[in-house]
């Protein structure tokens, strides 16, 4: 069987089990440009402002550094590093932002965070307008970022350890953010982000719990119905039919395991140990059944072997209704004797018929023959027998006698003649028994008239005669069968002559 290879419960590796990165849901801190660096080339003192560079998401947000100092940015031209577009701000929303900011006369950015102030930068060279711009928009970043997270808590793909691994993320971005903006209001979110996230991770929790719960019910049935299947077991199984249900339960077991979430490994391996051991109970049956139908088979090649020599040894046998009868008692021990297999059997069954084909050939040419015989028979005697009926009628004793004389001659000859057809035997012996009797009446009735007793014998004959031929005309009357109708008229026939005679 193909579906024999097994395979552990788990070794198909399982789309919705792996981890992958959904590019909607990354949710990072933004690489942020070094404090003081601007976006000039070399003769960056020179220019009235610098290009301020978008964020970049980043798993980790970078540690304040040591402000450079203006000579250093004249000689250093800032590395943006690629980013993808940046989100469009409205001017209300940088305008609100910025108000939580000041610049002071050395370009050094401050943001006010309740009753206090915390540097988050330097802007040498530019005016205070550009600066605060450039921190404000690195606020609505991070307030983008957390709007992007909501976002995402949303989404029915996200995964519980994106969840902690964003808000540990995003923790460590907002903790103190080189930045300008409401960032009490950003933590304040974020608090309740993280909150929203541990209900997010139950409910992934009890839907994994549901979904596993839901797929072991299903491995389950699929077992269930490997092991029905191994129960109902027996002689009358079709093992051909048995195996296509073994091999498409396999396949949904396969197909189950890939497209479903991955169960746990001792409930994995607990159903699969049941699948296996129905499978195998059904292997083992069909195996031992094989080696009992090849048994078999063998058994009965050889009986069929055997019917087949006796067959060979009486084919040309001409004893026709024995050998007829044995080649009878051939074929029912051949149906008794089972199946030797298609192959087998349909070579087997050609040499038997072969044997029998030669014995019955033989036979019916030879009843041919006997019926072509038989025919002419038939028509000799039908030339006898209406030669006899040619003596009648006979009206004294010396007629009688003649016709005696003469239908013994007849009779000579037609025992001379041989068998006539089983159907027509019947039919003309009874013709010529009736010219015997009709002969012997005129010969009794002679004899009976010196009898004292005779006329009350004739009498009482005469009566019974009349009865009898009033019963024939109604038998002749009623009969349809041509045959039998024609056997009541030469009764009646043959009663009319008595009755003539005792007349």
């Amino acid at each position: 069987m193909a579906d024999n290879t097994a395979i552990t419960p788990e070794n198909t590796s399982t789309p919705q089990e792996e981890h992958t990165a959904d590019a909607e849901g990354q949710v990072a801190a933004a690489t942020t440009p070094e404090a003081g660096q601007t976006a000039s080339t070399e003769d960056a003192p020179t220019q009235s402002a610098p290009v301020p560079a978008e964020p970049k998401p980043a798993p980790v947000a970078p540690k304040p550094k040591a402000v450079p100092s203006p000579a250093a940015l004249a000689h250093k031209a800032p590395h943006v590093k690629a980013a993808p577009a940046a989100p469009t701000y409205s001017q209300e929303e940088i305008d609100k932002a910025e108000a939580f900011g000041r610049v002071d006369e050395q370009g050094n950015v401050f943001v006010r965070e309740g009753d206090k102030e915390r540097q988050v930068g330097q802007f040498p060279n530019a005016d205070a307008k550009e600066a605060l711009n450039l921190y404000a928009r690195r606020y609505l970043d991070l307030k983008e970022k957390l709007n992007l997270f909501a976002s995402r808590l949303r989404s029915p793909k996200i995964k519980a350890h994106e969840i902690d691994e964003s808000i540990a993320s995003l923790k460590e971005e907002i903790s103190q953010p080189e930045a300008v903006g409401d960032l009490a209001a950003l933590r304040t979110q974020l608090d309740q982000l993280a909150e929203q996230g541990q209900a997010r991770k139950a409910e992934l929790a009890q839907a994994r719990k549901d979904a596993m719960a839901k797929a072991i019910k299903e491995r389950t049935a699929i077992v269930e119905k490997a092991e029905d299947l191994a129960a109902s077991l027996g002689d009358s199984t079709n093992w051909r039919s048995t195996a296509d249900k073994f091999r498409s339960l396999f396949e949904q077991w396969q197909h189950h395991q890939r497209t479903t979430i991955r169960i746990d490994k001792a409930d994995a391996d607990a159903l699969w140990k049941r699948f296996s051991s129905a499978r195998t109970t059904f292997n083992q049956a069909r195996r031992k059944w094989a080696q009992q139908r090849d048994a078999q088979r063998s058994e009965t090649k050889r009986i069929k072997e055997e019917i087949i020599a006796e067959a060979d040894q009486i084919k040309d046998s001409t004893d026709w209704g024995p050998t007829s009868h044995r080649f009878n008692e051939l074929m029912d021990r051949w149906k008794q004797a089972g199946r030797a297999g298609r192959q087998d059997d349909d070579a087997l069954w050609a040499r038997f018929r072969q044997a029998a084909d030669v014995f019955f050939n033989a036979r019916q040419a030879d009843r041919d023959k006997t019926s072509v015989n038989e025919r002419e028979n038939l028509t000799k005697k039908e030339a006898l027998v209406a030669k006899a009926e040619a003596l009648l009628p006979v009206k004294d004793t010396k007629a009688a006698k003649q016709a005696r004389q003469e239908l013994a001659k007849i009779q000579e000859e037609w025992d001379a003649i041989g068998f006539v057809p089983r159907d027509d035997v019947r039919r003309i012996e009874g013709r010529m028994d009736a010219v015997d009797r009709q002969i012997k009446a005129v010969e009794d009735a002679a004899w009976n008239q010196s009898d004292p007793e005779a006329d009350a014998r004739v009498s009482s004959f005469e009566q019974q005669l009349a009865a009898q031929l009033e019963d024939l005309d109604r038998r002749i009357a009623a009969e349809q069968d041509p045959a039998k109708k024609q056997e009541l008229e030469a009764e009646k026939a043959t009663k009319e002559q008595w009755m003539n005679a005792v007349r």
